[in-house]
């Protein structure tokens, strides 16, 4: 297993349950179809890769771009760092990783 498909799943455990936190706290129905969604789009496509299914870390840095960049216009909007901020760190990170390893194994 390596990095990325950590990143990938990690990410996508960190969407989910931030989507159940939201619906839970505010009763964002919105927010717990979006990030169960992402969640587990990630989460199917760190599985993906760990299969041998070489379009699984694609699928994983486009949902995270997607992500991070829903999540910067969200901080601009409501200049909340929690938790659009932190979603964006991570995700940068996340989409950091899995990009250097589509690059390392191409």
């Amino acid at each position: 297993m390596n990095l990325g498909i950590v990143a990938a799943f990690g990410y996508g455990i960190l969407s989910l349950v931030g989507g159940i936190i939201g619906y839970i706290q505010a009763k964002s129905k919105v927010s717990l179809l979006s990030g169960g969604i992402s969640g587990l789009l990630l989460i199917f496509s760190a599985y993906c890769q760990l299969q041998g299914q070489t379009w699984g870390l694609t699928l994983a840095s486009v949902i995270t771009g997607i992500l991070v960049v829903f999540f910067a216009l969200r901080l601009a909007k409501t200049r909340k760092f929690m938790p659009a901020g932190l979603m964006i760190i991570l995700g940068m990170l996340t989409l950091a990783v899995i990009v250097n390893q589509i690059v390392v194994s191409n």
